[in-house]
Formats: structure tokens, C-alpha cells, sequence
């Protein structure tokens, strides 16, 4: 993986993480106490899953950075606990009521998390098949 590729979505992700902090908790403050209050709970559910979105993302990042700096191997990143988290569906009915910018962040972070498992899945098509010698002497040393 190219470092300056890692390091530009990091930087995304991190911009995009600060301002829906700065949206969810302060900014839009005004915006969200103005909903419904069945809205209000969709925009709290929402900020939930921007953040577990951008998360997932900032970690599995973090990973390929600790693999360009050689912190960790290419097989170490590979683990399935280390590979890109599952994005929470966003449902677009639900969302449609919510303040625009609300909506923006919603989309931001689906199209973020969306781009980087593309990365994540390519990762992985990339890996070599196990050999099927290496796989039976594998097997025999088990046995014996």
C-alpha cells in the first residue's frame, strides 16, 4: 500500500472526524434541539454511527501506517481483528428529514468507510493461495 495513499485518507478521516465532533456535540446543537423528538433520536443514532464509521476507518489506517513503518507485518494486518469494521447502515428514508448538514456527514462517512473497505477487500484479493504441497506437509508434520 503506498504511504502517501494511507496518509491521505488518514488526513481525511481525521478532518472528518474533528468537524462531526465539532457538529454533533456543539454546532449543531440548535439544529438538532429544533427535530422532533423522534428525529432528535435519529440524529443521535446517526452521530453514533458517523463516529463508529470513521473509527473503524482511523483504525484500520493506523494499521497500514504501523505496517509502512514495519510495527507490524503484512500477515499481522491481515488478522481479522485488525481488518476494516463493519459500517453501520444508514437507511437514506430515515435520514431525509435531518438538517442538511447532518445529512453531509452521514454521506461523508458512508462514501470515507465505503472508499477505504474497497482498499481493505483489495488487500486481501492480493493475498497468495496457500500452497497445496505446503498445505499437505503442513498436515503430515500435525500428524507425526
Amino acid at each position: 500500500m503506498q504511504r502517501r495513499l494511507i496518509d491521505t485518507f488518514y488526513m481525511e478521516a481525521m478532518v472528518l472526524a474533528d468537524e462531526a465532533r465539532h457538529y454533533f456535540d456543539e454546532g449543531g446543537r440548535a439544529e438538532r434541539e429544533a427535530l422532533a423528538p423522534i428525529e432528535r433520536v435519529t440524529f443521535s443514532c446517526e452521530s453514533l454511527k458517523v463516529t463508529t464509521r470513521l473509527m473503524h476507518v482511523i483504525a484500520w489506517l493506523l494499521t497500514q501506517r504501523a505496517v509502512i513503518a514495519g510495527e507490524l507485518t503484512p500477515g499481522q494486518a491481515m488478522d481479522p481483528a485488525r481488518r476494516l469494521g463493519a459500517a453501520p447502515a444508514t437507511e437514506p428514508g430515515e435520514v431525509e428529514s435531518l438538517p442538511e448538514r447532518a445529512r453531509a456527514m452521514i454521506a461523508a462517512s458512508s462514501e470515507l468507510h465505503r472508499r477505504v473497505a474497497r482498499l481493505d477487500r483489495a488487500q486481501v484479493a492480493e493475498q497468495p493461495s496457500a500452497s497445496p504441497a505446503r498445505s499437505m506437509l503442513d498436515r503430515l508434520a500435525t500428524a507425526f
